[in-house]
């Protein structure tokens, strides 16, 4: 899990992505560039290791300034903002983390709009794991959206799976690249679709859309937030799925069925590999939003 490469794109509203270029440079103790030629209005900032950090556009955000939602007048679009990270291995999470920690500090908010896309690298999945993610992501569906809270607002960008994709890939005892992206792309031309940036099929929880685009496997379905420790937790999340993919032989898409949702979610997080101390605080914040008892299948003896 602790190989596997990621980058992750943070919206958020409140400052200008100006300022939010700012606060990153301050941090690295370097400048930023404004290179609107390269699209969205990008900024970036180099880092230490010579790796490029962005602030984008994006006009799916709901601009504010300060607290007070913009929803006139021609500078609204400077406060929608997208920070865009470079490849990075597990030892940069702490560096994101404070990076999020001076964001905030410096007057950045999110609100029901903004999300958060965590990237993972595709470069290790074949067609056996990525069959295998769907599978676990389908069987858990449910109980993760409600774990993460996902808002209405940000289902449309979100989706669920479809259930004929996961019976798709399920009805062959063996399925190649093609195969996936036949499946997922029903009803379009794979050899079309798959290289265009905003194509319908992209916007899932789980987007892999993002394997024939970008080389990626992206998880979209993550409230955007400003605590370092969620940031950190939603991570692991997709780390977790995307290698737990990689090494099991096969998984099944069957959902389970609980009454004690916390703990049977725990139990699951605990396969994932977060075991431990140094997963703690992820497990707190992956299970804080689902009821019954964390500790107890059948709730604390009397």
């Amino acid at each position: 899990m602790k190989t596997q490469r990621f980058g992750v794109e943070i919206e958020m509203t409140g400052i200008s992505r100006s300022a939010a270029a700012g606060v990153i440079a301050r941090h690295f103790h370097t400048t930023k560039e404004h290179r609107p030629e390269m699209g969205y209005d990008t900024r970036r900032v180099k880092d230490p290791q010579g790796r490029w950090w962005k602030v984008v556009s994006d006009v799916s955000i709901t601009p504010q300034k300060g607290g007070t939602t913009l929803n006139t007048g021609n500078n609204r679009n400077i406060y929608q903002v997208e920070v865009v990270t470079p490849i990075l291995t597990w030892g940069d999470i702490e560096t994101l983390q404070q990076v999020v920690r001076a964001l905030r500090k410096a007057g950045a908010k999110v609100n029901g709009s903004c999300g958060i896309h965590i990237h993972v690298d595709a470069a290790p999945h074949t067609p056996t794991s990525l069959r295998n993610l769907i599978n676990i992501f389908a069987s858990r569906e449910d109980m993760i959206y409600k774990a993460l809270d996902v808002k209405n607002s940000r289902l449309k960008h979100c989706k669920k799976l479809r259930t004929k994709l996961v019976d798709d890939v399920n009805g062959k005892k063996t399925v190649t690249l093609d195969d996936l992206a036949a499946f997922w792309y029903d009803g379009s031309n794979p050899a079309n679709a798959r290289y265009q940036h905003y194509h319908d099929t992209r916007y899932c929880g789980l987007n892999l859309h993002a394997v024939w685009y970008k080389g990626t496997v992206e998880f979209r379905l993550f409230n955007s937030t400003l605590h370092a420790g969620e940031v950190k937790a939603y991570i692991h999340l997709a780390l977790g799925m995307s290698h737990q993919a990689l090494k099991q032989r096969a998984a099944k898409p069957a959902k389970p069925d609980t009454d004690n949702e916390k703990y049977t979610f725990r139990c699951w997080l605990l396969r994932l590999g977060f075991i431990g101390p140094e997963f703690e605080s992820t497990r707190e914040h992956l299970t804080k939003n689902l009821s019954g008892n964390g500790a107890w299948r059948h709730g604390r003896p009397a």
